[in-house]
């Protein structure tokens, strides 16, 4: 779990500097967001999930299902705070970035 947690920081801030590079200061910030919109609740749910484990009697279904919960909730929260806050905001680079990052776990299914 921790290799794809770092696997998504490291694709939001290397689809940022892509953005920052082709776009210029407001892309690589928007796209920055963006990543870190899908990054941030993914690394909360792993910690859950983890926490949750570790617990006596094990990981309950429950937990997973909460935390999935929680992780929607969140995502939806940072994206809406995200828009509230920053006027900036590059739509284009904002979801290009967010889809990179929920998509970047596929760079570990195909590695040997």
């Amino acid at each position: 779990m921790a290799r794809i947690i770092l696997l998504q920081f490291a694709a939001a801030f290397i689809a940022a500097l892509v953005a920052l590079l082709v776009s210029g200061l407001s892309s690589g910030i928007s796209a920055l967001l963006g990543g870190l919109c899908c990054a941030l609740p993914n690394a909360f749910f792993a910690l859950r999930l983890l926490s949750s484990v570790r617990k006596p009697g094990g990981a309950n279904p429950m937990n997973f299902f909460v935390g999935e919960f929680i992780k929607i909730a969140l995502t939806f929260a940072l994206m809406g705070a995200v828009v509230m806050f920053y006027p900036e905001l590059n739509w284009l680079a904002f979801l290009a970035a967010f889809i990179v990052v929920m998509k970047s776990y596929l760079i570990l299914l195909f590695r040997h």
